[in-house]
């Protein structure tokens, strides 16, 4: 049995930016609900409006964390790199 050059293989074919797109939004959402429930922990007794920046706030921290932080400054270190 020959092998075929037509064999369809995801890593090579589907575009970057969608798994880009993909994680924003996984981040954006967990950002969300952890914003949610820490804003009900700490300004619980703040003015509906206040409440609105904290929340805010606490998803920006958590975006701007993630994506200048952790993926910038950890995940993309050489020595997670497997290559040798």
């Amino acid at each position: 049995m020959g092998a075929h050059n037509n064999v369809h293989i995801p890593g090579e074919s589907w575009p970057h930016f969608t798994w880009l797109a993909i994680e924003f939004f996984v981040v954006l959402a967990i950002a969300a609900l952890s914003s949610r429930e820490l804003v009900n922990i700490v300004a619980k007794d703040a003015v509906p409006a206040m409440q609105n920046w904290y929340f805010f706030g606490i998803i920006a921290a958590i975006v701007l964390g993630w994506y200048m932080g952790i993926r910038h400054g950890i995940l993309r270190k050489k020595v997670l790199e497997t290559r040798y």
